[in-house]
């Protein structure tokens, strides 16, 4: 099983990236997918997320700015941010998970940094 993140980088504040998780090896349409993050010195938190079934779920801080998506065909889970802040800085993981069985996986990460 593989996710593998992409799109993360350095931007200004008031910039867009859109971060994507592939995903291989899993039936990707009975996962829940969250996107986490984990700034230096924090811990990990979740910053959004969505079900096998698309509803999605998102961090207070990050309600309005950021959306949650995924393309079952693709097995490819999206996280589009916009109006970044310096705070948004952190490693940004994908997580897949299938509760009803058990399984949990984790991508590499990819950092985000936001400059002010």
């Amino acid at each position: 099983v593989q996710l593998v993140e992409s799109g993360g980088g350095l931007v200004q504040a008031g910039d867009s990236l859109r971060l994507s998780c592939a995903a291989s090896r899993i039936t990707f349409g009975n996962y829940d997918m969250g996107w986490y993050r984990q700034a230096p010195g924090k811990q990990r938190e979740l910053v959004a997320s969505i079900t096998s079934g698309g509803s999605t779920n998102y961090e207070d801080s990050v309600k309005g700015r950021f959306t949650i998506s995924r393309d079952n065909a693709k097995s490819t889970v999206y996280l589009q941010m916009n109006s970044l802040k310096p705070e948004d800085t952190a490693v940004y993981y994908c997580n897949a998970v299938w509760s009803r069985v058990g399984l949990n996986y984790w991508g590499q990460g990819t950092q985000v940094t936001v400059s002010s």
